[in-house]
């Protein structure tokens, strides 16, 4: 047999993929319905009953004209300092890879933002700052994953502590032994959640140990390169940007009227930013219900209604997902624009006859 020939026939066949495509499917058809029923539920609690559609109207009105516009403002005049801190974060991340400005890190955190608006657990957000450098893009994948795990961190650390508070006060005040029990599972939480952050070799070894994540630690092998003094800063700037965050949280909260105490309000929050981080989202839309859901059964408990709840998160989503998606559609825009002035410019002119 020619050599060739013999080469081509030692070939491996490739896997089917129609399976593949099908569990995809169903899980694109999962996500799809359970959005949809929560969106559902989210219309048929405000708007289905006459009465509770009016009064979040009056409720609205009200604070768009009255003492609440102060709050409602000071929390869009924070949105800015939001992303910017979140720029600020990538930047300490991009320059470990190559030399970029602070402009540019807040340019690819727009493009990402508005790239992950539309795609499942904001996985174009991975594509919106990788575009905007110039190489090692591989790299930029493992850095992306850092600071959005920095970001988790911060998230489970002060959630754990918040949903502890709700389990101690409303489920569990009557049996020590599972009080303690969930005591001590927050602290091993946190430790197992802390633990690849600083000991990201760890992380790798494990990928490693598991056949089909392999895969994936080329793109996570530039994590354990960042020495300990920039993880420090990434996760201080992480817990800047939950603070601000909360505190955009809490202005909307009091613009509509709610009145938790503010310890018993800011482990509602933590409480409400965690259980939405761990619910897969299919996109950005999808976060809208999720969050809702959990804010409202959080601070029913604490004797708030649901109305001012749901309107401060519903206005949280505006301002830091909507209003900073549609400024970065301009980057994306100009983005493809540029493109295509390249392509016609490396296109040669025919000569002259």
């Amino acid at each position: 047999m020619p050599q060739h020939l013999q080469n081509y026939a030692q070939k491996p066949e490739k896997k089917p993929v129609a399976a593949a495509r099908r569990g995809q499917g169903l899980v694109v058809a999962g996500k799809l319905l359970i959005t949809a029923l929560t969106l559902g539920l989210l219309y048929h609690s405000v708007f289905a009953d006459g009465a509770t559609a009016a009064a979040w109207r009056a409720l609205l009105a009200a604070t768009f004209t009255g003492a609440g516009r102060g709050p409602v403002l000071l929390a869009l005049a924070l949105v800015p300092v939001n992303w910017g801190v979140e720029a600020w974060k990538w930047w300490r991340l991009a320059r470990h890879l190559e030399p970029v400005s602070f402009r540019r890190s807040f340019r690819a955190v727009l493009v990402g933002l508005t790239l992950g608006f539309v795609t499942p657990n904001r996985v174009g957000d991975y594509a919106g700052r990788i575009i905007e450098l110039k190489s090692r893009r591989l790299d930029a994948l493992g850095a992306v994953f850092l600071g959005r795990y920095a970001q988790l961190v911060v998230t489970v650390l002060a959630g754990s502590v918040g949903l502890l508070y709700f389990l101690l006060r409303f489920y569990l005040h009557d049996y020590p032994a599972s009080e303690l029990g969930a005591v001590v599972a927050a602290v091993l939480l946190n430790a197992a959640v802390l633990l690849p952050l600083y000991r990201s070799r760890l992380l790798l070894a494990v990928l490693m140990a598991v056949r089909p994540l392999r895969r994936f630690r080329r793109f996570l092998a530039v994590m354990p390169t960042y020495r300990a003094p920039a993880i420090h800063a990434v996760l201080a700037l992480s817990g800047l940007r939950y603070a601000v965050f909360c505190a955009q949280f809490g202005l909307l909260l009091k613009a509509y009227g709610a009145q938790a105490a503010l310890g018993p309000g800011a482990a509602a929050v933590a409480g409400t930013f965690l259980l939405k981080s761990l619910v897969p989202s299919l996109n950005a839309l999808a976060d809208v219900g999720v969050r809702e859901l959990s804010a409202t059964h959080l601070f029913g408990l604490l004797g708030e209604p649901a109305l001012p709840v749901l309107s401060a998160s519903l206005s949280l989503w505006i301002l830091n997902i909507a209003l900073p998606s549609a400024t970065g559609l301009l980057f994306v825009l100009r983005l493809k624009v540029l493109r295509k002035r390249r392509k016609a410019d490396s296109v040669p002119t025919p000569p002259a006859v």
